[in-house]
């Protein structure tokens, strides 16, 4: 699978994201809403809504998906998430926004992730949240995690995003990665500096264990997603 260039710099519409961003992280706490991606999906909507926007060809991508619910139901904590991780990082090739959409900082639903075959890293992210949490893994168990990744030994960053699986909420997170195959402590990431981390419940700064707002009241992308998926089977 195609990796990111290396030396990518921070596109101005990411920047100007994480500009914005310290000030909302600064406001005061909101009533959270209930996790709305916990719901059943609709696996006959779903496949509606792949054909319809996809063909045959994403159709087979999400039997693939659901063979893989099917698969790892029952299955232990580690290799749902070893299993989950693999399956986006090997089918889903990595590509800009601006190429894969036609502008900057789209945030995709699993459904048009598998469905595009390509995405990038808030996608890879998405996909596999929604899918562990179909597989039962607690949503509060789960985050998206908003990072500084710095480009080998130089002192570049550039926007990334990650899924962590925090055992409790204080405890330290694995990192599920699509640059980096193998799930790690974060600890053992030291070329990640978080910024901000989210899912359905919650919205956290940096390493805090005090959520600081309603995360589809401050996240617009997060939202959007959220209303997709609704209009197209997951929720």
């Amino acid at each position: 699978m195609p990796r990111p260039p290396p030396h990518q710099p921070v596109s101005p519409g990411r920047r100007r994201f994480l500009v914005g961003l310290g000030g909302l992280l600064l406001a005061t706490g909101l009533g959270l809403r209930p996790g709305l991606v916990d719901a059943n999906l609709d696996p006959s909507r779903l496949r509606q809504s792949m054909q319809r926007r996809y063909g045959q060809g994403g159709l087979a991508v999400l039997e693939e998906w659901f063979a893989l619910l099917d698969r790892l139901r029952g299955a232990d904590l580690p290799t749902r998430l070893r299993e989950v991780n693999a399956f986006f990082n090997r089918r889903v090739r990595w590509v800009d926004d601006i190429d894969n959409w036609g502008h900057e900082d789209f945030w995709a639903t699993p459904l048009e992730t598998m469905g595009q075959g390509q995405g990038d890293c808030e996608d890879y992210s998405i996909a596999k949240y929604v899918t562990l949490k179909q597989l039962g893994v607690p949503g509060q168990q789960l985050r998206m995690i908003y990072v500084r990744a710095r480009i080998g030994r130089s002192q570049i960053t550039q926007a990334h995003m990650v899924l962590g699986y925090y055992e409790t909420p204080g405890a330290e997170p694995l990192i599920l990665d699509n640059l980096v195959p193998s799930i790690t402590p974060a600890s053992q990431r030291t070329d990640l500096d978080p910024l901000f981390s989210f899912n359905s419940q919650g919205l956290w700064a940096g390493g805090s264990e005090q959520s600081r707002a309603d995360p589809l009241a401050r996240l617009s992308r997060w939202r959007s997603v959220i209303e997709r998926m609704r209009e197209q089977g997951f929720i």
